[in-house]
């Protein structure tokens, strides 16, 4: 945007094109440092260093997601300015003067140099930190300074901080110009909200403020905020430098990562240096699906932006995605762990992110549908036909087999219309009154006042099912009526609400009833559900609520439904164990979340099976949240093994 003075849309979503193509790199780029990363002390290193390697993974991996909520948030910009958001990029390695003369992107395993990119990609604009040796550009294209003109053209940036306040700038030109009406014309039902997926990017884009916002966010988060701050990509990024100094000192023989290649490529390019070609007949295979599971991905996110909401398909294409990147994990770690071929001695393959020309949305409707179960079916069969002894093969086979039997099985089409007879509004009153305190509104009704907290909400659904005339399904708006039911029966669906996400607040004062049999009960292949009068990390926490089980969940301690996405297994009808039976069952309940490991239980508890059997009595007792453990639903401290990382 250098030289450009006139401003206009065009040139915005010129930018923002750029924004996230940079985004879709630097998410790259760290994934394929943490796939390199050796797995515990069975990959060759000693205890504490087996520890420290999961925790780097999990922060690069959780860096990376980061990213790909700035992503989220640069195609919501797109969305709302009536664009269209983009879903390609070039390949790796980047030509010179692609972007940037200082921004080398390139895919390399974890090391030294590559820490040092890192921190100096993310780096604040006081900050000195030079870029890793191997990654230092001499002589880079600079990018043209070009007069106004009408056709959009790049300029150069120190950091990508400083490239994104010049969109802040921009944005808030044209609004100057034209009004914020007119700038931000685009349908906000295409964009991606909480309703879809749980990242901090995903906020509805409507005008200025929010739009400022959103680019702030991704400022200070990581990419070159203006000064430095706790919690930054930046600082995780050190603190990663620091430690890997520190046992490097303590083992000159230290070694992190397999010796993945540094730019791996399926087919010879055009001028071959720089770039590994990978020759070794499993590595080709492996990485091919790696990369046809990163580009179905992209294509079902394309996809979920042609959808406005509330299609149900929206959230379908979101969930499916995210899916996919768990198999995805799984099979790249497979690839840097296999040898490239003979002509690369010493040195291992890696997923290439194979960039299509076309990753665009498939128009909405049947024809897509088909389309996305056809591709991941494709990749479920070569999935399976993999080697069977490697559990990462395993898993991802079980993953994509779901996401195949997800596109299949939901109903094709638009949600169904809200019949007007089941929308009830009191004649006096009109609609309720509804007010946010902390994240949970708050819906006044005659006779009582019915809170929803969305953080704690898994979609059971029991309350649209069991009384639809107060809890309207696929509406715009208000969709909780608190009068249109009579108080005992409305009391007792919010009662059925197994997150708690749903409570109430009788105005005669009548409590909800405390439970009178403390249990958690084993959902299959998800989380627990828990009724008992229950305290969460020393606070109250209601009568009811799901708790992770698998890992993955974006709101831990509480469930989000990641189960579904990443396939995870673990069965709601374990054997029973021989224990004492409780002579009181009822009692407070203290649930604490133990940092990176398991939930520690204390107070009168029966722990069910999916289908009621008691599994155990117990007073205390901790419980698996990382996902791994083989003794499940008990802790077995398999969360040091794997690097757990509760926060």
């Amino acid at each position: 945007m250098d030289g450009q003075t006139a401003v206009s849309r065009e040139k915005i979503l010129h930018a923002l094109y750029e924004a996230a193509e940079l985004e879709q790199n630097l998410m790259c780029a760290y994934l394929y440092a943490a796939f390199s990363l050796k797995d515990g002390e069975a990959e060759g290193l000693g205890a504490a260093e087996a520890e420290a390697v999961a925790r780097w993974r999990r922060t690069i991996l959780d860096v990376a997601i980061g990213e790909m909520s700035h992503l989220v948030a640069v195609w919501n910009i797109t969305a709302a300015l009536g664009g269209a958001p983009r879903f390609g990029r070039a390949n790796f390695p980047l030509d010179p003067g692609y972007l940037p003369a200082n921004i080398n992107v390139k895919l390399a395993p974890f090391g030294p140099d590559v820490i040092q990119h890192f921190i100096y990609l993310e780096r604040p604009e006081d900050s000195g930190e030079p870029d890793g040796a191997a990654f230092l550009v001499t002589n880079g294209a600079t990018r043209t300074v070009v007069s106004p003109q009408l056709t959009p053209a790049s300029g150069d940036y120190a950091t990508i901080g400083i490239f994104y306040q010049r969109i802040e700038a921009e944005l808030r030109a044209l609004v100057d110009a034209i009004g914020e009406v007119a700038v931000f014309c685009g349908d906000p039902a295409l964009q991606l909200s909480s309703a879809e997926v749980d990242f901090e990017g995903a906020r509805p884009v409507a005008d200025l403020d929010s739009a400022l916002a959103a680019l702030a966010e991704i400022i200070e988060e990581g990419e070159g905020a203006p000064k430095h701050r706790d919690g930054s990509h930046f600082q995780r990024f050190v603190t990663i430098r620091s430690e890997l100094e520190g046992l490097g000192s303590a083992n000159p023989d230290f070694i992190p990562a397999h010796p993945a290649a540094t730019n791996p490529v399926l087919r010879k390019p055009p001028r071959p240096e720089g770039h590994v070609w990978i020759g070794h007949v499993d590595a080709v295979a492996t990485v091919d699906l790696a990369n046809a599971i990163y580009a179905l991905a992209l294509r079902l996110l394309a996809g979920a932006y042609a959808v406005p909401r509330p299609d149900p398909d929206k959230s379908l294409y979101v969930g499916c995605a995210i899916g996919l990147m768990h198999a995805l994990t799984a099979v790249a770690e497979r690839a840097a762990r296999l040898p490239a071929g003979l002509s690369n001695p010493g040195c291992n393959a890696g997923i290439s992110f194979t960039a299509l020309r076309d990753a665009a949305a498939l128009p909405p409707g049947e024809s897509a549908r088909h389309v996305y179960v056809e591709r991941a079916e494709e990749l479920a069969a070569v999935a399976r036909d993999m080697d069977a002894s490697d559990p990462r093969c395993a898993r991802a086979a079980r993953i994509l087999e779901k996401q195949v039997a997800r596109l299949r099985d939901a109903p094709i089409g638009p949600a169904a219309p809200v019949a007007a007879s089941a929308v009830v509004v009191q004649p006096s009153a009109g609609l309720p009154q509804t007010t946010t305190v902390d994240g949970v509104d708050r819906i006044e009704g005659r006779d009582i006042i019915v809170m929803f907290d969305g953080k704690r909400c898994i979609h059971a659904r029991f309350c649209v099912t069991q009384d639809p005339a107060t809890f309207l399904a696929d509406v715009d708006g208000p969709w909780i009526i608190p009068d249109a039911t009579g108080i005992d029966y409305l009391c007792g669906t919010i009662r059925q609400c197994p997150s708690g996400a749903l409570t109430y607040q009788r105005r005669d004062g009548e409590p909800e009833p405390v439970p009178p049999v403390n249990l958690i009960t084993l959902r299959e292949n998800g989380p627990y559900a828990v009724r008992a009068d229950l305290s969460l990390d020393g606070k109250k926490a209601g009568f009811r609520a799901t708790l992770c089980r698998c890992g993955a969940s974006r709101r831990k301690p509480f469930c989000d439904k990641s189960h579904k996405y990443i396939g995870f297994e673990a069965t709601g009808e374990p054997e029973s164990r021989k224990t004492a039976r409780l002579a009181v069952r009822d009692g407070p309940l203290a649930v604490e979340p133990e940092l990176d490991g398991p939930l520690e239980v204390r107070g009168n508890l029966e722990i069910l099976s999916g289908t009621g059997r008691t599994i155990a009595c117990a007073e205390t007792a901790r419980l698996c949240r990382c996902g791994a453990s083989k003794t499940k639903p008990f802790c077995d401290n398999s969360h040091r093994r794997i690097g757990f990382r509760s926060a």
